[in-house]
């Protein structure tokens, strides 16, 4: 049995999975449109005024048994602040296009100045704080669990299924068709012109964004991508390639050479710095065969190393924050060389760099392994909450929960996301928290000739206590925002709240969207329209002997880590699933359709055949001949 957030179950007949009253899966892997999202904020701060009661579960609790009361709410999401910019000019008739009811907001009109002195920094006590834009729409957030997609290519842009009754597959189209198939409210108005984006806009083209709570890439030869294709439930998703490695320095935006094409074909770098680039990528390739040239340097940071190995300023800045992406006073020799190493290894597989995202956004993970798992028999309870776990006093093992009915659930093994565990059961665990900003732009932070760009930026901290900010922007070919906007995702480790720590970047790569900048064409900075600040709890690394008193057969399962990859994600399940089940293969690849049977039925299924028939010459992320 599964109890957590994500709403991730693999069961059989005998086993549920109990989840918070939520309607979506993923937790805080969950991607929403934007009507969505404002429903998400507001369920968290309905959450956050939850009064614990009476708990009912106590009168189902026998003589030899105990229970382990789980947490009503969730605090993992904290300070959040919410910024509109964009003009305001809304109508009792504006809805989001494609919805499958009307939609209402009501918006206080907050212009970049009025949105610092309103917004509200909560105390710690607080699981939302009062944002600065009151948002009140009810809609079902979009990551509907039952909305499958069709896989044609690591570069293939798709239409999403609608969210209806038709569970049928949609075929995939290119980014342009996909603009004139989204169903639009029949009394819409006229399209704003260019650089005058409005809230309204936004909100009728609310579908068309997919926002996800964590912002992450997938590696191309990383644990994750080797696991969809292994386990084929790559046919359930698509992907698009990260075209751009960006650096920011001196304070502006460039791209950076990472393949031997771009570092051949760069203006930025002399004939020189190309040849000493080169040489030293060659060496991280193959460092393990070479240990003399980093013996002896282990102890001191890869900062301080790349500065022994004769490379320019210049290549230094490039080498250590846009290829290996590491810490600049926390990361020892060893550790760059092996995060430049993976970054040089990942290149070329799929495309120019080393990154893969799938369309419609991160959350779309969750649920393809959720589809997965369904066809196979996972049963799933949405909109179902867990009181408490039943605990034998004699066995110390866990034999039940009880659910808010009462009900009494019998299983072997039980899997808990972190978050529902309680403060008496949580005492002596100190968590980090991660920093976020999900900003709507109305243009790229390095204008090109394409405006189909999804890049990746890293910022440096500059003061002692600070983190680099990772920045991740994605176009309207992502299937993430509507066309003319971007989305940008801003990440680091938490050191005050998200909007302290990100704040500075974004005012660096940034600028308010206001009406007398609208009138300045000569703007450099791309405009802000909406902004949205929170931070998130990071129980990654938290080692299970930290709970107190938990179970042999309950297991722990961490909420999104800070980090790039799903490395983590994927070696936590893999070490969970073979302490529950150490003779089975890891997700191993599925059987034929002809060949599935479920509860000796000898009918198949008709909908999961043809489901797999369909996606069975599909599989977008086979190994590509080289």
């Amino acid at each position: 049995m599964l109890i957590r957030s994500s709403s991730e179950a693999v069961g059989d007949e005998k086993d549920k999975e109990q989840t918070n009253l939520r309607s979506y899966y993923g937790g805080n892997w969950a991607s929403f449109s934007f009507s969505g999202l404002l429903s998400w904020l507001k369920e968290y701060q309905e959450n956050s005024d939850i009064v614990n009661d009476s708990p009912v579960w106590q009168y189902h609790i026998l003589e030899n048994e105990e229970a382990i009361a789980l947490s009503r709410k969730d605090k993992t999401i904290q300070h959040v602040e919410v910024f509109c910019y964009a003009s305001q000019d809304l109508h009792e008739d504006v809805e989001e296009a494609g919805a499958l009811q009307k939609n209402h907001a009501l918006v206080t009109s907050t212009n970049s100045t009025e949105a610092a002195d309103s917004a509200c920094l909560p105390t710690e006590d607080e699981s939302l704080s009062t944002v600065s834009c009151e948002m009140l729409i009810e809609q079902t957030p979009s990551s509907d669990p039952e909305s499958a997609l069709e896989v044609n290519g690591a570069e293939v842009t798709g239409e999403k299924e609608n969210h209806s009754d038709d569970k049928t597959c949609v075929p995939s189209t290119s980014a342009e068709e996909m603009s004139d198939n989204v169903p639009i409210a029949e009394d819409t108005t006229e399209q704003p012109k260019k650089n005058k984006i409005t809230y309204s806009q936004i909100i009728k083209e609310g579908r068309r964004f997919n926002i996800d709570l964590v912002s992450k890439l997938l590696y191309s030869r990383g644990l994750l991508i080797d696991l969809l294709i292994k386990s084929n439930v790559s046919r359930y998703a698509e992907f698009k390639n990260i075209t751009r490695i960006l650096a920011f320095r001196d304070g502006r935006v460039e791209q950076v050479p990472c393949s031997r094409a771009d570092v051949f074909n760069s203006k930025q770098l002399s004939m020189v710095e190309k040849r000493m680039l080169m040489k030293f990528l060659t060496f991280c390739m193959e460092y393990e065969k070479f240990p003399d040239e980093y013996k002896g340097y282990e102890e001191i940071t890869f900062c301080e190393y790349l500065k022994t190995q004769k490379l320019t300023p210049n290549l230094q800045y490039i080498v250590l924050h846009s290829i290996a992406m590491t810490s600049q006073t926390a990361s020892s020799t060893i550790d760059g060389l092996k995060a430049t190493k993976n970054f040089l290894h990942c290149l070329g597989r799929y495309g120019n760099t080393p990154f893969l995202f799938p369309l419609y956004g991160q959350g779309e993970l969750p649920q393809c392994f959720c589809r997965m798992c369904a066809v196979f028999g996972g049963i799933y309870c949405l909109r179902h909450s867990v009181q408490c776990l039943v605990v034998d006093k004699e066995s110390r093992k866990c034999k039940a929960i009880i659910d808010q009915f009462g009900q009494r659930i019998i299983s072997k093994h039980f899997l808990v996301e972190d978050s529902y565990f309680s403060e008496n059961t949580c005492s002596r665990v100190q968590y980090r928290q991660i920093s976020r900003a999900v900003l709507i732009t109305d243009r790229s932070v390095l204008k090109t000739d394409s405006d189909q760009q999804i890049s990746v930026l890293t910022v440096p901290a500059e003061e002692p206590g600070t983190f680099a900010v990772r920045v991740i922007e994605l176009c309207s070919s992502t299937m993430t925002c509507m066309k003319g906007t971007y989305l940008v995702h801003l990440t680091c480790t938490s050191s005050k709240t998200a909007r302290e720590d990100l704040e500075p970047v974004v005012q660096k790569l940034f600028i308010p969207y206001t009406e007398v900048e609208i009138e300045n064409e000569q703007v450099e900075k791309p405009r802000i329209l909406w902004a949205l600040y929170f931070n998130m709890r990071d129980s990654s690394d938290i080692s299970r002997s930290c709970y107190n008193d938990l179970p042999s057969n309950v297991y722990v399962c961490s909420g999104p880590d800070c980090g790039l990859g799903n490395d983590n994600a994927v070696k936590q399940a893999e070490t969970i699933f073979q302490e529950i089940c150490p003779s089975e293969d890891f997700c191993p690849p599925p059987p034929n359709p002809e060949d599935i049977v479920l509860d000796g039925d000898s009918l198949q299924p008709e909908a999961n055949s043809e489901t797999l028939k369909e996606s069975t010459n599909l599989g977008n992320l086979e190994e590509p001949s080289e």
